[in-house]
């Protein structure tokens, strides 16, 4: 099997590095650690025209897309109608990721367990809202926004000037919608889930180091370092996980008219009663829990991948 793997970062390289077992590998556009182990072809991901024709250039089998604002961006759909197949959700799935206000929704009418939250477009009623909230709390932009767009704010006066900043483009238009969330106490873990909508495999969990400074303190970053395996991700909470989580949402977006085919990754909290809360899900492998993830995992992606991306039994 000849794949492309959409991207140019740590994770695109772990991605090619697992699918060089059993697959020749081209990168678009790549980065030297991916020139290791697969051919680099000079191509962002935002020029889809480009990138089919390489496909046919190359006579590519299968497309895997890393980064998520390709993939909000419709490249997928891109793919499919040039009849290329392509692991990664369409750009309706990809909304569970590209807005959080579409993600909350979605996890209220599925029952899916969350945060309390509201979402704004507009200041003033953000601002009445915060002040009835508890401290601390959380602010996020519904947009994408490198995974930088999740703020924690220890008063309420904080959460204001954070829904201020964000509103008034801070994020861009990542910020122009933000919810406002009840800060939940626990411990975080992420669940990458490969899927085909209807059934689904959940690989070994991770959990990342997001905050910049020593001792978990400062802003989030886009993620730190990772480490799987993890003691919090017993089998008797992964089956809770599977059971209130990944199913009700599969069939939500199913519901929805978005079937998800792909690799869904939720990001949850750990209450300190055992209780398994979404605080956010991606449309993606997530970096840099995937250069973790993927070397604990002896099985044939490649195969996976293509079986998903066709539609075929798996």
């Amino acid at each position: 099997m000849r794949v492309l793997v959409i991207g140019g970062g740590g994770r695109e390289h772990a991605l090619c590095w697992a699918l060089s077992r059993t697959a020749v590998v081209f990168c678009a556009p790549g980065n030297p650690g991916t020139g290791a182990v697969a051919t680099n072809l000079p191509i962002q991901a935002d020029r889809p025209d480009a990138l089919i024709q390489a496909c046919r250039d190359n006579a590519v089998d299968l497309v895997v897309v890393g980064p998520e604002a390709p993939l909000a961006a419709g490249l997928v759909d891109r793919f499919a109608a040039a009849e290329i197949a392509a692991f990664g959700p369409t750009a309706a799935a990809a909304r569970i990721e590209s807005s959080k206000a579409f993600a909350k929704a979605l996890m209220a009418s599925a029952g899916v367990p969350a945060a309390a939250s509201e979402t704004f477009t507009d200041l003033e009623p953000a601002t009445r809202y915060i002040k009835a909230c508890a401290e601390p709390l959380v602010v996020k932009a519904s947009g994408l926004a490198a995974g930088k767009g999740a703020v924690v704010c220890r008063s309420r006066a904080d959460a204001r000037q954070v829904a201020a900043d964000m509103l008034g483009g801070k994020f861009g238009h990542a910020g122009a919608e933000i919810l406002v969330e009840e800060f939940l106490e626990g411990e975080e873990l992420s669940v990458f889930v490969m899927t085909d909508g209807e059934r689904w495999i959940i690989l070994p969990a991770s959990q990342d180091h997001k905050r910049l400074g020593e001792g978990d303190t400062g802003p989030n970053t886009g993620g730190m370092g990772a480490y799987t395996p993890v003691t919090l991700a017993t089998e008797a909470l992964l089956q809770r996980v599977e059971r209130e989580v990944v199913r009700p949402v599969l069939e939500a977006l199913a519901v929805a008219g978005a079937r998800y085919r792909g690799l869904l990754y939720a990001g949850l909290m750990i209450s300190p009663g055992g209780d398994p809360y979404v605080l956010e899900f991606n449309c993606r492998f997530g970096d840099p829990e995937t250069q973790a993830v993927l070397p604990a995992i002896d099985d044939d992606l490649a195969g996976h991948f293509w079986s998903i991306a066709r539609g075929e039994p798996w």
